[in-house]
């Protein structure tokens, strides 16, 4: 191949990478009618969806920033979803969601507290959410810290509620320590589990929606090498 001819395909590539660029979607905000048409179980399946999409990197490329100002007046979010603190769970994109579509708590361990009870009951009785979805993950550091008993200031504290599924977690089979995954797998799953059953005891709000078909309470966990949530229903 000549120069010349080199240059031109090039520059024919640099142009069809042009023409085939993503245009970002100026996504519409949800509105309060088209939430009030969601169902818990509809909802619950666009998570599922969106996660499809995060981990075939196939997520939707928004313009936020049109979208917070398209916003700025009220949001009719789709669901509540409890997150641990972690950074490594960018919880809007892992379920392929844009703004004012979902309300995220986050909070080490994802446990539950009387904050996050109020939190959940703000975003589902009063903004109309139609699922509270609680997202454990692989790896979790509050997880492993509460295995090993550690003991610092308040960390102490919001530790303390992950005993339980610590204690729900002694039929396993394996090493009882943090250093065997399973183990910590086990041991978070069961924590999921438990914060969404604190929720139904500890919320009377909450509990009443639950019984009238208002909202579902599910769970998931998070798995960092592949981006996939495995939903605990």
């Amino acid at each position: 191949m000549n120069k010349t001819a080199g240059q031109n395909s090039q520059t024919s590539i640099k142009k069809n990478t042009v023409t085939k660029s993503t245009v970002p979607l100026v996504e519409k905000v949800l509105t309060a009618e088209e939430q009030a048409a969601l169902t818990p179980d509809i909802v619950l399946q666009s998570l599922k969806d969106g996660n499809k999409r995060f981990m075939n990197n196939q997520i939707t490329a928004r313009d936020y920033s049109a979208m917070v100002r398209n916003s700025a007046n009220g949001q009719y979010p789709k669901a509540v979803i409890l997150s641990c603190l972690d950074s490594r769970i960018p919880v809007e994109d892992v379920f392929d969601n844009g703004i004012g579509d979902i309300f995220v708590a986050r909070v080490a361990g994802s446990i539950i507290n009387e904050d996050i009870l109020g939190s959940m009951e703000y975003g589902c009785k009063v903004s109309g959410a139609k699922l509270i979805l609680v997202l454990g993950h692989q790896s979790c550091g509050a997880i492993i810290s509460a295995i090993d008993d550690v003991k610092l200031g308040n960390i102490t504290k919001l530790l303390a509620k992950i005993k339980p599924a610590l204690n729900k977690s002694q039929n396993y089979k394996g090493e009882k320590t943090s250093k065997d995954k399973n183990y910590v797998d086990e041991v978070g799953y069961r924590n999921v589990r438990n914060s969404i059953e604190t929720i139904k005891t500890k919320s009377p709000v909450l509990k009443e929606m639950l019984d009238k078909n208002e909202i579902r309470i599910a769970g998931g966990y998070y798995y960092m090498e592949t981006g996939e949530v495995k939903f605990i229903e």
